[in-house]
């Protein structure tokens, strides 16, 4: 059965036991590999507890919702530019990593004006979650998946801002009033921030693709499929020009 880590991402919302990443931890590092095995401990130690718990546990869930597995709740892939574009260029990135804020600053902007713009760079953008403040504002970006970019821009510049406090209930309501800002309605960021299932299909969906990629940092950008790391954009305009030359 999977524990009730994944569910208190998406419901901590409601209560106090949310620990927001600083701006100083995540520029001492933002790897994936920790998160996965801090989570993977704890998933362990649950079992190694009761295991007999967990059985009573899934036998209640299933009980409660026998149509859970059927459910299969869709994570959409979040794209831009043309589909027949000759180049595709992925990010792996997390909202609450400082690294990504000053990417999209920079690298992206530039990367949008002169290659998906022009149709030839079809650019896919793919959430790793480091923390519950990140899955929350990813949550609150495909909210409306329509505005997703707008709502992911807004997210980015006012980084600083909406991790300030530190604290669960100041984090959370600094991005709803992102998502306010952005035409999102307090009813919508409601059903957003509050929809366990989505919670759980999102990390499921980040901890696959992560681990197919080999994902270890962010941002990460791959390029037809060959992983390049965080580039300068003039490197990464190299490799995309040698893409568009074959």
């Amino acid at each position: 059965m999977r524990t009730t880590l994944i569910a208190a991402l998406a419901l901590a919302l409601l209560g106090g036991g949310a620990l927001a990443q600083t701006d100083d931890d995540a520029a001492q590092g933002s790897a994936v590999t920790e998160e996965s095995s801090a989570t993977e401990a704890t998933q362990n130690g649950a079992a190694d507890k009761s295991s007999a718990t967990d059985a009573e546990d899934a036998d209640a869930a299933e009980a409660e919702a026998p149509d859970a597995e059927a459910e299969d709740v869709a994570v959409r892939e979040m794209t831009l530019g043309s589909e027949d574009a000759p180049v595709t260029v992925t990010e792996y990135a997390s909202f609450t990593c400082p690294h990504c804020a000053t990417f999209h600053a920079t690298t992206f902007e530039k990367l949008k004006a002169d290659y998906i713009d022009t149709g030839k760079v079809r650019f896919v953008y793919r959430d790793v979650y480091f923390d519950r403040p990140g899955l929350w504002a990813a949550m609150v970006a495909r909210c409306d998946p329509d505005r997703f970019f707008g709502v992911s821009d807004m997210i980015f510049d006012q980084q600083r801002d909406w991790l300030s406090s530190g604290d669960p209930v100041g984090i959370s309501e600094a991005l709803r009033k992102i998502g306010r800002v952005a035409g999102l309605s307090n009813d919508q960021l409601d059903a957003c921030l509050t929809d366990q299932a989505k919670a759980e299909a999102l990390y499921d969906w980040f901890r696959s693709n992560a681990e197919a990629d080999e994902i270890d940092s962010t941002p990460t950008v791959i390029v037809n499929g060959a992983k390049q790391g965080n580039l300068p954009y003039d490197d990464l305009k190299a490799i995309i020009e040698e893409e568009l030359a074959k």
